[in-house]
């Protein structure tokens, strides 16, 4: 999980491939998975960047945080655990 980036603020128009380049100024990229809106289809200005190694992804976290693409200033960062949903029904009845 070390190795898992969270890509904030990006410019609705990026996409994977261009996130790939960016990210492989640092080393070998796994996977980039930008997230989109399940209606719209629209990007929610965020995606997960999958780096080969912890060093890798420390490297590019720290030359692509505050990095400016597609004029918007990305937030870069290791990406944190899914936390579980809680269900609100469990005691409705």
């Amino acid at each position: 999980m070390e190795n898992k980036i969270y890509a904030g603020n990006l410019n609705f128009s990026v996409t994977e491939d261009e996130l790939a380049d960016a990210f492989a100024e640092f080393g070998n990229v796994n996977s980039v998975n930008i997230i989109y809106d399940k209606f719209t289809n629209q990007s929610k200005g965020f995606a997960f960047v999958e780096m080969e190694n912890e060093e890798d992804a420390a490297a590019a976290i720290n030359g692509l945080n505050g990095r400016s693409i597609k004029n918007r200033e990305l937030k870069v960062s290791l990406a944190k655990a899914k936390e579980p949903r809680t269900s609100y029904n469990n005691n409705r009845y």
